[in-house]
């Protein structure tokens, strides 16, 4: 799997991690979607790296995913940063897999 960040995702990336320890994840999310099958794409940002994740290719910045979610996305993806919406997009060179991508700062999440 390999994911092309752009220019304006990466500076957008950089800003929302500045000065925090933790992991850049693309996560397929399936709370509130119903079942494992309706998830969307998202970007978490984690204190920890789990022992199923793993780095995908990138170019510069490490983004990691679960092993067992990476039937979800496509082989090759690009990560895009919309500054209009303000929002990252997800697209493969066949379509968009999230055009409205959040970002999510878990590492203020308490964790048991």
């Amino acid at each position: 799997m390999k994911l092309k960040i752009t220019e304006a995702a990466s500076n957008k990336l950089s800003e929302q991690i500045a000065g925090k320890q933790g992991y850049v994840k693309l996560k397929y999310d399936i709370d509130g979607c119903g079942c494992a099958v309706n998830g969307v794409a998202a970007l978490w940002f984690e204190r920890e790296k789990e022992a199923e994740e793993h780095s995908i290719e990138t170019g510069n910045i490490s983004i990691y995913i679960e092993k067992a979610k990476e039937v979800f996305f496509a082989e090759e993806m690009t990560l895009d940063f919309h500054k209009t919406n303000g929002c990252f997009q997800l697209k493969s060179p066949n379509e968009y897999l999230n055009p409205r991508m959040s970002f999510y700062d878990k590492t203020n999440v308490y964790k048991k």
